[in-house]
């Protein structure tokens, strides 16, 4: 065991643990510390701080779920574009569980809308299902709003998978439109676009939203399939 692997040991809670592994399937039971999210965050905050951040992100695949986290964490602390974006299409092949990728979420992408565009091409065009996920969560929470365009849900209708974490995607991406650009992105619930499963869910999710209106709610209701 590595000294980083005994500090985040000494901030293990077992109870937390189980219930996290009843959260995440994808992730055995072994490789799950239990350690509470804000705790990790602060000790994220600094860790990144010194020398031995750095090299942990070159450590890569990571052994347990809260590295995996960690090394989540310290990416948002690091403020060159090009650098966080390097590094976290680096990192996403070996992401094995949907906390892990959308806990993510370097705020210098925020700054650098037009280059991340580009690099959410690359994201969304991957192999692997947390490279996909990730580009769909970053097309919610940057292109959404003001900086929405129709262009944007096309690119993730255009999406085929059979992945249940990237269609889970998919449906929160379109809920979550729904909310913010509901006459932009109605269309595509009423013109069915969507796979079937993917369809009902985003359709479910809205109505479940306490941002979307009753009566588009019921509206909404009317397009299940």
């Amino acid at each position: 065991m590595t000294d980083l692997q005994k500090k985040l040991f000494s901030m293990a809670d077992e109870k937390y643990r189980d219930f996290q592994s009843k959260l995440m399937p994808t992730v055995p039971k072994e490789k799950i510390i239990g350690i509470r999210t804000p705790l990790l965050r602060k000790f994220a905050k600094d860790f990144s701080k010194t020398p031995e951040a750095e090299v942990f992100l070159k450590n890569l695949p990571h052994e347990y779920y809260e590295e995996n986290n960690l090394h989540a964490f310290l990416l948002e602390f690091i403020n060159d574009y090009e650098k966080a974006a390097e590094k976290v299409t680096e990192f996403l092949p070996f992401v094995d569980n949907w906390a892990t990728c959308d806990s993510m979420s370097p705020k210098i992408f925020g700054k650098h809308k037009k280059e991340l565009l580009e690099q959410i091409e690359i994201w969304l065009s991957a192999k692997d299902t947390y490279s996909v996920r990730f580009g769909i969560k970053m097309l919610m929470e940057h292109f959404l709003g003001e900086d929405f365009s129709p262009e944007y849900p096309e690119k993730v209708v255009k999406i085929e998978s059979e992945e249940y974490y990237i269609r889970m995607m998919q449906a929160w991406y379109f809920a979550t439109a729904l909310a913010k650009n509901y006459n932009s992105v109605l269309p595509f619930i009423e013109g069915r676009k969507l796979e079937k499963w993917t369809h009902n869910k985003a359709i479910q999710k809205a109505v479940e939203s306490y941002r979307i209106a009753e009566e588009r709610k019921t509206y909404l209701r009317k397009f299940k399939i």
